[in-house]
C-alpha cells in the first residue's frame, strides 16, 4: 500500500523536475526499465527514452510549466494530477499559449519509483490550442 505522504513529496520532487527544464531530472523519477505512455502512444520504455519524451515537450515549451492538481492513492496506484502551461516557441511552433491538465496513473516498483506511468489529456483540446491558443 503506498502512502499518501510519501507519494505527495515524490509528485511535488516530479513537478519541479518537469520545471526544471532537465529532461533527465524527470527521467530520474522512473525505475532504469520504467515505461512512461502519454494517451494512445507507444510507451517510451527506460529513462533514455523517457527523458527524450519528455525532452520533446521542454523544447516545445521553453517557457513550460507544470503544476501539481492533486495526487491521490489507491492501493499500489497512485494518480497524479497536473496542468501544464507554456507557449509553443519551438522551431516551427505557433507561438501559441496553451494550458492543457491532464493525469498520470503510476505503478510504484521495489524500487520507490515510477515503474509505469500512464498519462493522458484531451488530445484534440491540445492541438486545438497550438493552432489557436488558449481560450480567453
Amino acid at each position: 500500500m503506498l502512502e499518501l505522504s510519501k507519494m505527495r513529496e515524490f509528485a511535488r520532487a516530479y513537478t519541479a523536475a518537469w520545471c526544471s527544464q532537465v529532461a533527465a531530472s524527470v527521467a530520474a523519477h522512473f525505475s532504469s526499465n520504467g515505461s512512461l505512455r502519454i494517451n494512445d502512444s507507444a510507451p517510451a520504455i527506460g529513462r533514455v527514452a523517457i527523458a527524450e519524451a519528455v525532452q520533446s515537450f521542454m523544447t516545445a515549451f521553453p517557457d513550460l510549466q507544470v503544476v501539481m492538481k492533486d495526487i491521490v492513492v489507491n492501493g499500489e496506484l497512485a494518480k497524479y494530477h497536473w496542468t501544464l502551461t507554456g507557449t509553443n516557441d519551438r522551431p516551427g511552433g505557433c507561438g501559441q499559449r496553451v494550458r492543457i491538465s491532464g493525469f498520470e496513473e503510476w505503478r510504484i516498483g521495489e524500487d520507490g519509483l515510477i515503474s509505469e506511468s500512464r498519462g493522458h489529456f484531451d488530445a484534440e483540446e491540445y492541438q486545438r490550442q497550438l493552432e489557436r491558443g488558449t481560450a480567453h
